[in-house]
């Protein structure tokens, strides 16, 4: 997503789509009533509650949150410091970081208030658009799993590393919805953000090099 070769064409694509995406789920979330979009979703969600999925969403959520990614994110950043990978760990600190901050400013911004939880989950505190869980844990997931791969691996091997980074993230966006703490558009809206920011750290890093070996040139 980041550090992968650069397509202009394909990017700006996939960056545009993203940005309509996000619009679409923005307006639904800034409705004075909820959609019907998001009720259904909720309650289909929830027809799938079970003691045992509680109990996997919960760690799903924890994970996902802060108390998960924080710890595992130094430590990602000590083992590439370490092994000399300075500038990757430079991008995925900027992902990452970058991702919190957007999310708490939109979060202002939008103002929609939270769904009751169900199970007893503790409400949190902030406001559900978008939602923080999808939008930072796509950037760190994604991302990690960009500095994991290696351009010489087989193709199952990273296909293998895509999934499960892709299967990570879309379990902590599930759990949000099945938990109650946020509607299927606040998640996907997350992931929408999580797009949009990460091709824009590929633009900006590619016009980076560029002006870089114009100069050297």
């Amino acid at each position: 997503m980041i550090r992968s070769k650069f397509h202009p064409q394909r990017d700006a694509a996939i960056g545009l789509v993203a940005v309509l995406l996000f619009a679409w789920f923005a307006w639904l979330a800034s409705r004075a009533n909820v959609p019907g979009f998001d009720t259904a979703g909720r309650d289909a969600v929830h027809a799938y509650a079970h003691p045992w999925l509680t109990l996997v969403m919960e760690a799903a959520s924890l994970a996902g949150g802060g108390w998960g990614l924080w710890p595992v994110g130094l430590l990602v950043l000590g083992l590439l410091a370490r092994a000399g990978r300075g500038r990757e760990g430079a991008l995925f600190a900027i992902a990452v970081l970058g991702a919190n901050l957007l999310n708490e400013a939109m979060k202002l911004f939008f103002h929609r208030p939270r769904p009751e939880p169900w199970f007893g989950y503790p409400e949190p505190h902030t406001y559900s658009f978008p939602s923080g869980h999808a939008f930072v844990s796509f950037c760190f997931c994604l991302c990690l799993a960009e500095i994991l791969i290696r351009h010489g691996w087989p193709l199952a091997g990273k296909v293998a590393v895509w999934s499960a980074a892709l299967g990570c993230t879309l379990t902590v966006g599930f759990s949000r919805v099945y938990l109650g703490v946020h509607y299927p558009t606040d998640v996907l809206g997350g992931y929408a953000a999580g797009i949009v920011w990460t091709t824009l750290i590929r633009v900006a890093r590619h016009v980076w090099q560029r002006r870089a070996l114009a100069k050297g040139a």
